[in-house]
């Protein structure tokens, strides 16, 4: 079906699979089978007009490095053991003068972290993508306070140097319309109230981004917690958006968030990940490329997120392969662009 075609018109060959798919959903041939033939022609392109991927992938390739959002600590699906509820602490280098002292500050952290854990007599086993998976006493709300103490062990300002992301992936927790915060303290709360919770947690905390603060069908509640924190943070949908265009455009519709996660396995194919990050760019929306917690080494992800421009990405901690893959390549693209490198707080 794509022997001859040309591999430097991404949008016919993706426009083919998905039209050999045939289904809505991608249900025939899957997402995933799919992006490898996707991502394979991005890749020949790219050889045939002797480019790097990161200026190949795009018409107007970007020079913007991603914030990073460096996993820590890890609970929730990820981490049966651990007693954290929420599935993801990530540690955000806010005020690094580049990449590389991104990476810089994160794995200083990163080990300072480690040493409050062993002086504590907590295991330090790591969860799916590399963050540490403790036994908390205070669970949910002690791991942002142990991420602060190692920001100060580290030699850095929380707020200023190092910020807190949080991904609690709230579907997993979430039954009868209910969050059950069983991990840390057996707590039932609503919608409303979970809001109230990260509202408290603003005032303490240096929070700059939650990602699904709610369940991926409690629409109200991201409605609800966008009109209150959205002014103050960002608010990252992706169990409700899944990279798909038409559902983004409902969020943007009714004000559920003001950033969209970005998968490119989600969607399947090169060009509609594209089309997914450029209706966030339209309308103001952030854009958070992410890695997913069963990885490989391929570092596709990195390229992609400099040539779009995304402004942030996600891919686990400084540790594990398959995560240090991507930055690592990302400090290559660095060096790579050079004096044109880009690198921008977008939460200022």
């Amino acid at each position: 079906a794509f022997k001859g075609r040309d591999v430097c018109n991404q949008a016919a060959i993706d426009a083919a699979l998905i039209a050999l798919d045939g289904t809505p959903n991608k249900a025939r041939l899957g997402a995933n089978a799919l992006l490898a033939v996707s991502m394979a022609a991005a890749r020949a392109a790219a050889l045939v007009r002797g480019e790097p991927l990161h200026r190949s992938l795009c018409e107007k390739p970007s020079n913007l490095l991603p914030m990073p959002m460096f996993n820590v600590l890890n609970g929730g699906l990820h981490a049966p053991g651990s007693s954290l509820d929420f599935q993801e602490f990530m540690l955000v280098p806010m005020g690094a003068p580049s990449f590389s002292e991104a990476v810089r500050y994160a794995a200083e952290t990163y080990h300072a972290i480690k040493e409050l854990l062993i002086a504590q007599g907590h295991s330090t086993a790591v969860g799916d993508e590399g963050g540490f998976a403790p036994k908390l006493m205070g669970g949910n709300q002690a791991a942002c306070e142990l991420m602060v103490r190692g920001m100060e062990r580290a030699g850095y300002r929380p707020g200023e140097d190092l910020a807190i992301a949080l991904d609690p992936a709230s579907t997993s927790f979430y039954k009868n319309g209910r969050y059950h915060l069983s991990r840390s303290g057996n707590q039932v709360l609503d919608s409303q109230e979970m809001v109230e919770l990260y509202q408290g947690w603003l005032n303490v905390f240096p929070i700059v981004s939650i990602e699904d603060g709610h369940a991926e069908d409690d629409w109200a509640g991201f409605a609800a917690m966008t009109r209150q924190l959205g002014g103050q943070i960002q608010i990252v949908g992706d169990d409700n958006f899944v990279t798909n265009t038409r559902i983004i455009q409902r969020g943007i519709d009714e004000g559920t968030a003001n950033a969209s996660l970005i998968k490119l396995n989600q969607i399947g194919t090169v060009s509609e990940t594209i089309a997914a990050v450029r209706l966030c760019q339209k309308v103001g929306w952030g854009s958070v490329m992410s890695h997913r917690s069963g990885e490989t080494e391929d570092a596709f992800l990195s390229d992609f997120a400099v040539a779009v421009g995304a402004g942030q990405m996600k891919s686990g901690a400084t540790a594990r392969s398959e995560r240090l893959a991507k930055y690592n390549r990302l400090m290559e693209i660095e060096a790579e662009l050079g004096d044109r490198a880009e690198f921008v707080n977008p939460y200022r």
